[in-house]
């Protein structure tokens, strides 16, 4: 598939449409784009509220504070 603006940016063997498989974790790497990082900027300024995660062992967001429109 194909984003507008991508959030990954992958490193390394991921595999193809074609069926071939990825390679070893060790092999590739993934960090976040420009635009993925102002998706999450302020999240730690308690700007949105947050719900307990599927196991209530930890919180997620609810929406993503976002400086950039999604």
């Amino acid at each position: 598939f194909s984003m507008r603006y991508p959030l990954v940016d992958g490193q390394g063997n991921f595999g193809n449409i074609d069926g071939d498989n990825a390679a070893a974790m060790r092999y590739t790497e993934a960090r976040m784009t420009d635009v993925a990082t102002e998706l999450l900027s302020g999240i730690t300024e308690n700007a949105v509220d947050y719900r307990p995660t599927y196991n209530e062992e930890d919180e997620e967001p609810v929406v993503l504070p976002g400086a950039f429109p999604n």
